[in-house]
């Protein structure tokens, strides 16, 4: 037997479901990371009480500036993200949300992150060591370069690193310091080759670059439209490739001799 309802009591009764899916979509967990601008590290100095670069089996120089590699802190992949953190996120210049896998392509748990984390960050340092060794035209069975960098992962540090190793051996090749005295931040992967790699994240990081006192940032060139989009006044942005490249522009933007590429 069905009884028959009145108009009234009818859509107040569909609209029980509908309400049910709102309040499941506003709370329930989705598949986003919440980013905002991290710390920064100069790699020519310490970190933590560490010299991030120490080199042996050849002579280091004195550096002034310095080069600063930046990262971006990500809400943690077992935290709830909700529909009203994505919103929040969506409307802020100083937040951004990201897609779970883009920021945590390795999945599994907590740990096993950790672990795809540091072992990224292990293969760049090598990466940038083998870049840098192969740019200065030196052996690295007779130089060792050791990198240590605390509570820092992924591949994201490369060009960084291989930067600092050149200003700590050679400079700029004629007895002046690679960043110019500057305060130089940027960001990039880097291969064995030198190849400089996109890395996602890039309009925060110019945040943190600047809110540390950097001046230029080093971009990967793929990336110079995202760069651009909330960049802090009063810091230039220069569009990498190479490591070959980058030194380049930082002798020209140095001396004044030669043109330094612009985003």
């Amino acid at each position: 037997m069905l009884s028959r309802l009145t108009r009234p009591r009818a859509l107040a009764v569909c609209a029980l479901p509908v309400v049910g899916l709102l309040a499941t979509a506003v709370f329930a967990p989705l598949p986003f990371s919440v980013a905002q601008p991290g710390m920064t590290a100069n790699v020519l100095g310490e970190n933590k009480g560490s010299e991030v670069i120490t080199i042996s089996g050849a002579p280091v120089r004195e550096t002034r500036g310095q080069l600063r590699m930046t990262t971006i802190e990500a809400t943690s992949p077992d935290t709830r993200v909700s529909l009203p953190d994505v919103v929040d996120g969506w409307f802020r210049t100083d937040q951004a949300v990201m897609p779970r896998d883009s920021v945590y392509p390795s999945g599994g748990d907590v740990r096993e992150i950790e672990r795809h984390n540091e072992e990224q960050m292990k293969q760049s340092q090598d990466a940038a060591t083998e870049a840098a060794l192969d740019y200065l035209g030196l052996d690295g069975e007779d130089v060792r370069v050791d990198l240590e960098l605390a509570d820092v992962g992924g591949p994201s540090a490369g060009l960084l690193f291989s930067l600092g190793i050149v200003d700590k051996l050679d400079g700029d090749g004629t007895g002046g310091d690679l960043t110019g005295g500057r305060i130089i931040a940027g960001t990039g992967t880097i291969d064995a080759a030198g190849k400089v790699g996109a890395v996602g994240g890039v309009a925060l990081k110019t945040q943190a670059a600047k809110r540390d006192g950097a001046t230029v940032f080093l971009v990967p060139k793929a990336e110079c439209r995202d760069a651009r989009a909330e960049l802090p006044e009063g810091l230039r942005l220069i569009p990498v490739t190479t490591l070959k490249g980058t030194v380049a522009s930082l002798v020209a933007l140095e001396t004044g001799k030669g043109s330094v590429p612009s985003c």
